[in-house]
């Protein structure tokens, strides 16, 4: 927004209704300005084609231990409460409102009214209230930028403060950081952490609650693209397993790379107006629309900046997890708006660090329910505190971190919709070949690619018609061949070469499985049951 972001009085840009007592208000400065404070302050660096880094901090990931509800007539019966959704008292939450408030004011502040969803009828109106300026560059890169602020009405608001710690034996938290959701007053507030991605997942956690119980519409962490035939594809799954590289093809159409809701009218829409983008080994070969949105505008964080001024994409001496966020138009082949409709395949995208699952393969409608509920990956070094190798992990709907509901209920939504549309699911392993983590490698994205391709032009299934091998651990139909793939790559027992390694790692993820499940059955009926793999 190219105005004088000083002009407060044509807005009314007061924070003293939040307990903020006479602070400095930027209010929704240009990108560039932000940039010039950040060096000025010695807070950021630019690299060699004058992109702004930053370091984030202790924190250069989530924290989701430190993630709370609080709990209350809006929140107690309906939320899945547990180590995921933490429930927290509204005094802990007034308590560390007022210290936050207090250590904000009279500060330099970092002001921004902005939207959440690109469809109009599920819009919501936030405001971002940021201690730093590159937190509030983040907020314009990732939310949908207003043409206008002069009508803006507030609904939600985040206040982000990462030098304002907890002293947990006095707040009744468990760290000094923290991040804690109240729907009774429409507020996030964020401490003690400088990891941007807090802020949009606060967000992203009220919309997978509010929509689905008022709405009906269908939050999913997703990232979605579409066709010339205006068929959408959705790209389910966690960080690091592939959504915003695989969605983001020149031959689609971006619709967004991490977080969307199916509504009624079998719409699929974004809920930001930017990309988070992964950037560890990123290159142009690779990723070229990746790479190349990485311009002045963009924000790189945690990457290592060589003497030259050129960012080793290679180095993860900070973190397996460095990242750069940009606005979706930085992409130059996007759905205008981020909306898609008439979904046709559905990839359920893992990293699968055991090596065991085949790197695509075709699901029946009570496999889909089962992987979905299931959720499985392998958490990746760097994409949450404390994790510093890839571990196997169950996140239900591939996003449990974000979802305050119960997984069924996500579950039974999807169920519906997919039923509803005919699309076609897949189970796609990013992970590893030829063996587990430090045995085998990872999944060649050439690959990948070219079978995901197969399967969204109905090349599998000609190729495979009657022909799938159905995997004698997991029953999944598994195609035989694919076009620019080698046949080898596509049986993963092939590439161990060694049988019995193979099924014993195999029925171990099996068990895994169907332990795991043992924390849904008493809600799944026996149709989702049957997706299950085989035991020894």
């Amino acid at each position: 927004m190219n105005r004088d972001s000083n002009d407060l009085e044509n807005h009314n840009i007061s924070l003293e209704n939040y307990g903020i007592i006479t602070p400095k208000i930027n209010y929704n400065l240009p990108v560039e300005k932000l940039y010039s404070i950040c060096i000025d302050n010695e807070l950021g660096v630019l690299t060699d084609n004058s992109v702004l880094a930053i370091n984030t901090g202790k924190f250069t990931g989530r924290s989701p231990k430190d993630r709370y509800i609080v709990s209350d007539d809006i929140t107690s019966e309906k939320v899945w409460w547990g180590e995921i959704n933490r429930p927290v008292d509204s005094k802990i939450f007034d308590n560390l409102y007022n210290k936050i408030t207090k250590h904000l004011s009279g500060n330099e502040l970092y002001v921004r009214d902005c939207y959440a969803c690109a469809s109009n009828n599920n819009r919501l109106s936030l405001r971002t209230i940021c201690e730093y300026p590159w937190s509030d560059i983040f907020a314009h890169n990732m939310f949908i930028r207003p043409e206008n602020t002069k009508q803006f009405k507030v609904e939600w608001t985040v206040i982000s403060a990462p030098n304002f710690k907890a002293k947990p034996d006095e707040d009744g938290i468990d760290n000094t950081n923290f991040s804690i959701i109240n729907f009774s007053k429409k507020v996030i507030i964020i401490g003690g952490t400088g990891y941007t991605g807090e802020i949009k997942k606060g967000i992203f956690s009220v919309l997978n609650f509010t929509l689905p119980t008022e709405k009906n519409v269908l939050p999913m962490h997703c990232s979605a693209n579409s066709g010339e035939n205006n068929d959408t594809s959705i790209f389910f799954g966690l960080s690091g397993t592939g959504k915003t590289t695989l969605s983001t093809d020149s031959n689609r159409k971006l619709i967004g790379d991490d977080e969307h809701g199916w509504d009624d009218e079998n719409n699929i829409f974004n809920f930001e107006g930017g990309c988070y983008a992964k950037v560890l080994n990123l290159s142009r070969e690779n990723e070229p629309e990746i790479f190349d949105a990485i311009k002045p505008g963009a924000l790189l964080e945690n990457v290592i900046i060589n003497n030259n001024g050129k960012v080793d994409f290679e180095d993860k001496s900070i973190t397996q997890n460095s990242r750069v966020s940009y606005p979706i138009h930085f992409i130059k082949n996007i759905m205008k708006p981020s909306i898609g409709n008439n979904p046709k395949n559905i990839f359920f995208l893992t990293a699968d660090a055991f090596g065991v699952l085949p790197p695509i393969s075709k699901l029946t409608p009570s496999q889909s329910a089962y992987h979905f509920i299931s959720g499985y990956t392998s958490k990746l070094a760097g994409t949450e505190a404390g994790v510093d190798e890839p571990v196997p992990s169950f996140s239900a709907c591939f996003g449990a971190p974000f979802m305050p509901l119960h997984p069924t209920v996500y579950a039974k939504m999807l169920m519906k919709k997919m039923n509803d549309s005919n699309v076609d699911v897949w189970l796609v392993s990013t992970g590893w070949t030829g063996g587990p983590y430090g045995i085998g490698k990872r999944m060649e994205l050439k690959y990948t690619r070219a079978m995901i391709n197969a399967a969204m032009s109905g090349e599998l299934d000609k190729l495979n018609k009657d022909n799938y091998h159905i995997h004698s651990v997991f029953n999944l139909m598994q195609p035989r061949v694919c076009p620019d793939v080698p046949s080898s790559v596509l049986s993963p027992r092939q590439t161990w070469n060694n049988d019995k390694k193979y099924y014993k790692k195999a029925y171990m993820l099996s068990s895994a499985f169907i332990k795991n499940f043992k924390n849904f059955s008493d809600k799944a009926d026996d149709e989702i049951l049957s997706g299950a793999p085989n035991t020894q």
